[in-house]
Order: structure tokens, then C-alpha cells, then sequence
């Protein structure tokens, strides 16, 4: 907003302006300058060329600029006179007189300290002059307008009484209502139930996982490679979003799923469990939101959408031989080492899977390197994680559902192939099994569980471990390029051999 016109609503300018009077700029008078004199002439007289000449004194406009110096000479015509009154009060600018006060010798006012040396005889050529007045008053018009914008912005900046003329925004973030719906709102009633997870091994070691609240008795859900280094000898601490920090221990813990349940020691009143969802019904294309510990940086939160469903991974847990194989939920939401175990929600904020695993660039493989997120994330199922979390609460030890028959791990092999032999030597159909009583025999390809293509070993194991034992299912096999079906009930082993 403009404050050159303020103190001077209504007021006309001449079309000869007047020189004013020193603008109200935040510096200290020249001392010795009048307060009042006439009013300012129209066009000055001339002046002999040795009179002395009065200088404009600089002043900053509003944007920091400085206006023309005092320096620029006015055509030394104008000898001193008492100075007219401030700009802004009611004589200001005074009307032009009909005679120039000059034109019978009289003299036109100062712009500083008032001159000692005689005015001389004017010239006769007066237009020169007129025109000289005309170019000076033009000057001082914009030097106070200059003046009056630096004066109102340094008395809003310095004076706290006046206000602030900054505008606040209605809602700010600590009153803005985030939706259920938003992430925002899902990671804000998620995060108090997520915990971050220490484990050190006996000899020091360890790493950094997550879990989560999975009842009010204070059981934590995890991976098992997140707490398999601590599991037997070492220390295990869960911290929560507001830095209350929890001994745990091992409630059980499954090799094969890579999932583990862990217990408060000593767990607080009011934990509240997140709402597990139904990982059989999330399409491809659904939101996720993945909470985690990516790098040991707690309460990590990233979105993204169901990649693919039942992908066949296996994955290693870092200290041992031994694979975990699901049938996983793909991710491009980003998850890193430390995301493990931590819950993957869909956009209503239930569970949908445990974050267990990426793919990473470095050495070819599925696992927990350290490489960074390229969009390929993995995650148990939750409606398999429900039932391994139950068991373990319950006994201790896993169940796994069984066919009764070893397979190669080999991949591009158009199938899962029953092997020659068993581990140890043992027949690699289990006699009186679900395969052999299924009519299965070393060196059938199976190819398909229920509807699912069937790629390789560990395709077949990631889909048998989705079911419970008991379970009917139908697999279909070729043997001697002839194919068939056949159908069995799911037997089980318990404990990880």
C-alpha cells in the first residue's frame, strides 16, 4: 500500500508544484531550520552565478532505494528564505499566488539552514528558471514521497503498539483436523502402537527392528530375523513413539514364516492393539502406509500401493542357512533395513502384512542387505502372520502345514520337482504322507496348488505355508509329460527342524 498521498486526501497538485517543505523522514532536523515562512513561489528568480546553492537531502525510500542526493544544484537561483511548514498540515501545499513573491525583488524560500550571502538582481530570462523550478519541484515530490513510505515502515517495524499487519492463516497446523481417512491422520493414530526394536546379542551385536502392539496384554508382533541374534542370550528393548522405552523377551518365534511375538516386561495399562485387517481381500493398486525404523530412524512413515499379491519369496535371516518362504504382498512403498517386522496398513489404517523383506541391487538376492529402497518391498500376509502369532502365544513353537514331500529349491525348472531323496537320506516321500497317499513319487513336477501357477520349490512352499494343516487342497503335477491332479489334506510339522 502506497502512504505517499497520507495526510494530503482531497488536496490537488499544481500544475506547477511548489517546493515543500524537509519530508518527516526518522533523522534529526538540521538545526537552526525555520518552522514557517511564506508560501513557496511558483518558478524562482534568477540568481547571479557566485549566489550559494541550496541541496536536497537524501532520504531511502520504502523498497531501500535512495532518492536523488541534496547535491543536484538548483540552478543557483534560489536565495534563502524561511522554510515552508511540514508537509501533511493544513498549509500545505499552499495555493500558487497570483504574483510570483519574487517578481518585485521578494526571495523564495530554503530547504536548509538559512543563507548569509545577498541575493542578486534576477535575470531576465525568467522561462529558464520557470523550467528549472518545474524539474526541482518534481524532484522533491518524489523525495517525499520517499520519505513518508520509509517513515511508515520503520514506525510499523519498531513500534509494537501500532500491530502487526502480518496475515495469519485461519488454520494452522496444530488446529488442522486431518481426516481418518488422510495419512496424515492414519500415521497419527497408528505410531503410538508401533515400537522400535534394539536387540543385542551376548557378544554385543545387534540391530535395530520394529513391531507392533498386537493385543493389550502387551505382545509385540516382529520378524524373526529382527530378534533371532538376541533371541537366546541377548537383550531386547521395545521403544514407543513418545520415547518410553520396555525390556522384552521371546514368546516364540517362527524360522520358517520369519515371524516372532515378543512380551512386555512390565507393560503399561491402555495399550492399544492396531486393528488387523484381511490381506486376502487387498487388490493390486491399493494405498499403503508403511511405518518403520528405516536406518535406526524411528517412526519413519511411507506410502505407496500394492505392487503384486502373492509373490514367492525367500529370504535369509542374517545368521543362519535357513530360509523363510511366503507368499508375499509387494510393495513400492519404501522400506529399508530397520522397517522389518513393522506393520504395512492399508488406507483405513488396518494391517494388511509385516514388512519382511526388499530386493536389492547388490548381490542379486532377496534379503536384509544393506542397499537401499528400489520400490520392491515384501510383506508377510497378515492373515498368515494372525495364525503363527496365535500358535506362538499359545505354544511357544510353529506349526507348519506339509505336503509330505522334499522339493529341489531350483529355480526355472517349470514347477516345484520332488526330489530323488529326502535330507539326511531319509525318502523324499514321507511314507503313508498326504503325497504318497496322494500317489506322488520323486521326480513329479508339480506345477499348480489349488489355482496358483506354481514356478519352483520355494513357490510351493510360500503357498502351502498360506494354509493351516487340515486344510484340502488340489495339486496338479505332470509325470512323464502326462499331466494330472491330485487331491490331499495338509499334515503338519511342528517346530523349526
Amino acid at each position: 500500500m502506497s502512504t505517499e498521498n497520507e495526510g494530503n486526501e482531497g488536496n490537488t497538485v499544481p500544475s506547477v508544484p511548489s517546493v515543500p517543505s524537509a519530508p518527516p523522514v526518522p533523522a534529526a532536523a538540521p538545526e537552526g531550520t525555520p518552522q514557517g515562512g511564506p508560501p513557496a513561489p511558483e518558478a524562482p528568480p534568477a540568481a547571479p552565478s557566485d549566489a550559494p546553492t541550496a541541496h536536497i537531502p537524501a532520504v531511502t525510500h520504502q523498497g531501500g532505494a535512495e532518492a536523488p542526493a541534496a547535491g543536484h544544484e538548483q540552478h543557483p537561483y534560489a536565495p534563502p528564505s524561511p522554510q515552508q511548514p511540514p508537509a501533511g498540515s493544513a498549509a500545505w501545499p499552499p495555493p500558487p499566488p497570483a504574483i510570483p513573491s519574487y517578481a518585485d525583488g521578494g526571495s523564495p524560500p530554503a530547504w536548509g539552514a538559512p543563507e548569509t550571502s545577498e541575493p542578486e538582481r534576477p535575470r531576465k530570462r525568467r522561462a529558464s528558471g520557470l523550467v528549472a523550478a518545474v524539474a526541482v519541484a518534481a524532484l522533491v515530490a518524489g523525495g517525499v514521497g520517499g520519505a513518508l513510505g520509509y517513515w511508515a515502515a520503520d514506525s510499523n517495524d519498531s513500534s509494537s503498539s501500532s500491530g502487526s499487519t502480518t496475515v495469519a492463516a485461519s488454520n494452522s497446523p496444530k488446529d488442522f483436523k486431518r481426516d481418518a481417512g488422510t495419512v496424515a491422520g492414519v500415521a497419527a493414530g497408528a505410531l503410538p502402537s508401533v515400537v522400535t526394536i534394539d536387540a543385542q546379542s551376548g557378544d554385543g551385536e545387534g540391530g535395530t527392528g520394529t513391531g507392533f502392539v498386537y493385543d493389550k496384554e502387551g505382545h509385540i508382533l516382529t520378524n524373526n530375523h529382527v530378534v533371532a541374534s538376541a533371541a537366546d542370550s541377548g537383550q531386547l528393548t521395545a521403544t514407543f513413539s513418545n520415547g518410553k522405552k520396555y525390556d522384552a523377551e521371546v514368546v516364540g518365534r517362527a524360522q520358517g514364516y520369519d515371524v516372532a511375538v515378543l512380551k512386555l516386561k512390565n507393560a503399561p495399562d491402555g495399550l492399544t492393539p492396531l486393528a488387523l485387517g484381511d490381506s486376502d481381500k487387498v487388490a493390486v493398486g491399493d494405498s499403503t502406509i508403511a511405518i518403520g525404523a528405516p536406518f535406526g530412524l524411528s517412526n519413519t512413515v511411507t506410502t505407496g500401493i500394492i505392487s503384486a499379491k502373492n509373490r514367492p519369496v525367500a529370504s535369509g535371516d542374517g545368521s543362519s542357512n535357513k530360509n523363510s518362504y511366503m507368499s508375499a504382498l509387494q510393495t513400492d512403498a519404501s522400506i529399508n533395513p530397520g522397517n522389518s517386522g513393522g506393520p504395512l496398513l492399508d488406507a483405513g489404517g488396518a494391517v494388511i502384512g509385516i514388512n519382511s523383506a526388499i530386493q536389492s541391487t547388490s548381490g542379486g538376492g532377496v534379503g536384509q542387505s544393506q542397499a537401499g529402497s528400489i520400490g520392491l518391498g515384501f510383506a508377510i500376509p497378515v492373515n498368515q502372520a494372525k495364525n503363527v502369532a496365535e500358535q506362538l502365544i499359545k505354544t511357544g513353537q510353529p506349526v507348519y502345514p506339509v505336503i509330505g514331500a522334499t522339493v529341489t529349491m531350483e529355480e526355472k525348472t517349470g514347477g516345484a520337482v520332488i526330489s530323488d531323496e529326502g535330507a539326511g537320506g531319509t525318502p523324499a516321500v514321507t511314507p503313508d504322507g498326504p503325497a504318497a497317499q496322494a500317489g506322488l513319487k520323486a521326480g513329479d513336477v508339480i506345477t499348480k496348488f489349488n489355482d496358483t501357477a506354481v514356478e519352483s520349490g520355494p513357490t510351493l512352499i510360500g503357498e502351502i505355508w498360506t494354509h493351516q494343516p487340515g486344510d484340502k487342497v488340489t495339486l496338479t503335477y505332470k509325470r512323464d509329460g502326462k499331466t494330472s491332479t491330485a487331491e490331499l489334506t495338509l499334515g503338519e510339522r511342528k517346530g523349526d527342524s
